[in-house]
């Protein structure tokens, strides 16, 4: 099998709108995400890389966050800033509202690390569920990822990976001279055979899949049939799909000591040196 470790680090996306239907596929994966977090408890929840970061799991019952980028915090300000724009353009909130609602931000920021995902900051067995939003598809080793999220995640800890599908009509684009600036160029597109086999290796048992999107992912969809068909092909052709979403769980076999075999008392028992001597002087007298 080849290699995962790629010599050149492909380019690494900043945003879901660095993909032309990035809002489609940032959308598909947090239903699903959504619904994998509801199962997940503990006290802390990590998301890895910046397409991670921007899914807000809702529904998770775990209540502290950490977000871990690979940049610093101009993409704090930037988000903040596109968040404040787009607030203002919409008429949810005034100009004189927007140093309350920035600071209010910058509390909720603390919940954000920089850092690389391929060396995480965490003590080990400290984060009880992962998200990693394509994170491995754009990652110069992922091998080396997922060691690092084996070595955090505690015991029975939950693991959520989207991917991009090679055997759909993404994966087959990706190898045309279409759109060559597009960063999907770029993207490593692992099988989901393969990731779950690096998962197996780990220790990890698949818990469940899901596929999602069926589009070549670098044109947005604008027809109005798009809805059925994803529906007809998510029935019909569940292989073909161009994302897929995948839970996983930590599993740790305790070492029970194994108790000694119980000494069975032999039937014959040798004949000491005292016994053979007192024996011989009964004899002779």
């Amino acid at each position: 099998m080849k290699s995962a470790f790629r010599a050149k680090p492909p380019r690494y996306p900043t945003s879901w709108k660095d993909f032309p239907a990035g809002e489609h596929i940032r959308d598909a994966v947090k239903t699903v995400c959504d619904d994998y977090a509801e199962h997940i408890f503990g006290y802390h929840f990590a998301k890895l890389g910046s397409l991670s970061a921007e899914i807000n799991l809702d529904t998770s019952p775990i209540r502290h966050h950490i977000n871990q980028v690979p940049f610093d915090n101009q993409f704090g300000r930037q988000l903040e800033a596109n968040n404040a724009s787009e607030d203002i353009a919409d008429n949810k909130v005034s100009p004189s509202q927007l140093h309350e609602k920035s600071s209010e931000s910058t509390i909720n920021k603390g919940n954000m690390v920089v850092g690389q995902s391929h060396s995480l900051p965490f003590a080990e067995n400290s984060i009880d569920g992962f998200l990693l939003a394509n994170e491995l598809d754009f990652a110069q080793d992922p091998h080396e990822i997922l060691r690092e999220v084996d070595r955090v995640i505690t015991q029975n800890g939950y693991v959520i990976i989207s991917g991009f599908n090679p055997l759909s009509l993404a994966g087959i684009a990706k190898f045309l001279p279409v759109k060559r600036g597009n960063i999907l160029h770029d993207a490593r597109f692992f099988t989901s055979y393969r990731m779950k086999d690096w998962l197996q290796l780990l220790g990890f048992e698949i818990v469940e899949q899901r596929q999602v999107l069926f589009s070549t992912l670098f044109f947005q969809q604008r027809w109005k049939g798009a809805a059925k068909l994803q529906h007809y092909l998510a029935s019909y052709l569940p292989w073909c799909s161009a994302v897929y979403v995948i839970l996983a769980k930590k599993r740790v076999i305790p070492m029970t000591a194994i108790k000694p075999k119980r000494n069975l008392k032999p039937r014959f028992s040798a004949v000491g040196a005292s016994a053979r001597t007192s024996a011989a002087n009964r004899s002779l007298r």
